[in-house]
Formats: C-alpha cells, sequence, structure tokens
C-alpha cells in the first residue's frame, strides 16, 4: 500500500491535491522487519523518547536515520528527516492515533495490530507522473512516513495555522494504512463495495479536486480507484477530520449532475451510506464505537493546533 500526493511546490508553500495509496501484499510475519537490531550509532535523547514512548510500550522501532534500503525508493532522490522535528513529530501521530485507540481498546489491542517499523524521511519521492510518494504500508507490518521537514505543530518554532494541510496529510496517511490493516484482518462487508459500484476507475488521477471526486460520492479522487482505498480513505477522513468536518464535507456537496450523471443528493447519499456501514463494521468486527473514536481523534488533532 502507498500513500501518494498529487502537489505542487510554489516557492515555499506545499498545496497537497491528491492522495492516495496502493494495495501491494497482504499481513506479513512481524517478525521478519529488515534493520531491527541491526543499527549501531551512540544513543541519543531521541533514542530514548522512541524507547520508552513507542518501543517499551508498543513494540514500535522507529528508522530516522536515513537508509535508502529501509525506505525502498533507491531510484528516487529523498532527504532525510531533520532531527529537530522527529520527537515533536512522533509525539503528536502518538496522540491522534495510537492514543485513541488505546483508550477505546486498551493497550493490548494496540500491541497486537499497529505496524511494529515506523521510517521516517523529509522529503517526498517525486515520480514523473507528477505524484510524490508521501507514505507507504507493507504487509502490515511496517509504514514509511515522508514529507515529513514540513511538519509543523504548535511545540516548535515556524507553527502557523496554514502548516496544518501537511500535518493532516501525515495523520491521514498514518490512519489510512491503519484501515486497511483492518481490511485485510477482516475484510469490510461487500455492501461497502456496491454503493458506487460502476463508478471506481484506474483514471482517478485526472479527477482534479476533492469537489469533482465528491461529487460522484467518493471522499477523494483516490478513493474511486477501487472500493478497498475508498474504505480506507473514508476511514482516516472521517477520523480526521471529525463528525462535525465530516458533515460539512457531505453537506457541502451542492450544484449540478457530475459529469457521470450523479446528483448532489446522490453523491450525498452515497457518502452517509458508506459512514453507515463503517460504523457498523467496526462495531460487529472490532467492538469499537467509531464515533467515540472519531471524537478522540479530532479533539487530540485539535490539541494540537
Amino acid at each position: 500500500m502507498m500513500k501518494l500526493l498529487k502537489i505542487y511546490l510554489p516557492v515555499s508553500l506545499i498545496l497537497l491535491l491528491i492522495s492516495s495509496c496502493r494495495k501491494e501484499d497482504a499481513l506479513g510475519d512481524v517478525s521478519n522487519i529488515p534493520g531491527l537490531g541491526g543499527d549501531t550509532w551512540a544513543q541519543g535523547p531521541i533514542d530514548k523518547w522512541i524507547s520508552d514512548s513507542l518501543t517499551v510500550p508498543y513494540n514500535i522501532e522507529v528508522k530516522y536515520k536515513w537508509d535508502g534500503f529501509a525506505l525502498e525508493q533507491l531510484d528516487k532522490t529523498v532527504v532525510p528527516i531533520k532531527e529537530p522535528i522527529v520527537i515533536p513529530l512522533l509525539g503528536s501521530i502518538k496522540k491522534v492515533w495510537i492514543n485513541p485507540y488505546t483508550a477505546e481498546l486498551g493497550s493490548g489491542f494496540m500491541k497486537t495490530y499497529i505496524p511494529k517499523f515506523l521510517v521516517l524521511a523529509g522529503s517526498a519521492a517525486y515520480n514523473p507522473d507528477g505524484t510524490a510518494l508521501a507514505g507507504q504500508a507493507g504487509g502490515g507490518r511496517q509504514i514509511f512516513l515522508l514529507l515529513l521537514n514540513y511538519f509543523r505543530n504548535k511545540t516548535m518554532p515556524g507553527y502557523t495555522l496554514s502548516d496544518t494541510v501537511v500535518q493532516k496529510e501525515t495523520y491521514k496517511t498514518v490512519h489510512h494504512e491503519f484501515a486497511h490493516i483492518f481490511d485485510q484482518t477482516k475484510q469490510r462487508p461487500f455492501d461497502f463495495d456496491k454503493i458506487n459500484q460502476g463508478l471506481y476507475s484506474s483514471d482517478w488521477i485526472n479527477i482534479r479536486s476533492d469537489a469533482e471526486a465528491r461529487s460522484d460520492g467518493f471522499i477523494t479522487p483516490y478513493a474511486s480507484s477501487v472500493a478497498a482505498e475508498d474504505f480506507a480513505e473514508m476511514v482516516s477522513t472521517m477520523l480526521v477530520e471529525g463528525k462535525k468536518g465530516f458533515d460539512r464535507i457531505v453537506n457541502g456537496i451542492t450544484g449540478a449532475t457530475s459529469k457521470r450523471g450523479t446528483t448532489a443528493a446522490q453523491a450525498q447519499t452515497r457518502l452517509r451510506q458508506k459512514e453507515t456501514v463503517i460504523v457498523d463494521y467496526f462495531k460487529k468486527n472490532w467492538n469499537i464505537d467509531f464515533y467515540s473514536l472519531q471524537a478522540r481523534t479530532r479533539t487530540a488533532i485539535e490539541q494540537e493546533f
């Protein structure tokens, strides 16, 4: 699975337009992770924080020193994450991803299902087609996060409210990839796939905006690629935007019929149907109150900014 962004870089501003990821493999053996225990350098405050906050309580290893082999992007120019960003970034991700699930289900749940290896990089990995890799997951074992040198929160110098577009994409990446782990372990119901049946297409990259995708009942352009990505995009967007934010998105769909013949009312109905299926899926399959999880996640995000 990958998380791609179609991005434009006018001077210092990053505009994130299209998000996606691609399914690559099934859940793998978490013991077979390259690099665990194989790196040697003088351990410092960053390593101690990672050990105390992630490795000991959740058995998560983090690679922030540069390693092109671990990142699996040897054919692209990718820069390392700046070390002053590492702790604020990981602390923020822990608050908006790990802590809400732990509060709902206890630490045992996250110890069981959370990917065990995080790889961090400072820039995106750019592709010839104009997309840029900003995140990637492998077999439920590891998550690669890129574009992190632009991450800021209120604890960091240079933070401004307008920076949150990058932060939200980072949060959406981890929640998106985690949604795939849920789906791979206990597959989403086929009722979800039927809602937009016949409208999924590999031509998603030519959808120019979220608004255009939403006019057909897709939460983002990449959600229109295949049902599995639609599911992950819905889960991540609902969690990161919160209930009020998601409601604003749905209620904001107005205007003319889409190019593919979907009315605004039909588009709203499809997104509401997907919301209902997701809430029901999490309750029946995982005993998770999705709206409670959503509220915890959104509250944590608002506290970050």
